[in-house]
């Protein structure tokens, strides 16, 4: 079993037990939260699909945690301009453990 969820700008494919990492989340580690936008689910035999997302699906987690990413190095350069800059990026996100799909 197991259906794809929007969240944050992007499609995420779960199931249940799966840790899955998304863009950061409001809430505290250990908070409940839920997915309404589910875009479609399949429990093995038959797949339902939303037009565009399914009416009453619900897909249910809690959160695991919150943090950053590794860092990333942003470097933009010109040559022979003497134009030279360096940033570093941290992305936010929040790990949340699936309990629950219910169509």
């Amino acid at each position: 079993m197991y259906a794809v969820v929007a969240t944050g700008g992007k499609q995420y494919k779960v199931q249940e037990g799966e840790v899955l990492q998304v863009e950061k989340l409001d809430g505290d580690v250990g908070s409940e939260i839920s997915f309404d936008r589910v875009l479609m689910y399949s429990d093995g035999e038959t797949v339902s699909l939303g037009q565009p997302v399914l009416e009453g699906a619900l897909v249910s987690g809690h959160i695991v945690e919150q943090g950053k990413e590794k860092k990333i190095i942003v470097f933009k350069y010109k040559k022979r301009k003497r134009y030279r800059r360096k940033l570093g990026h941290r992305q936010m996100f929040t790990a949340v453990k699936i309990d629950s799909i219910k169509a």
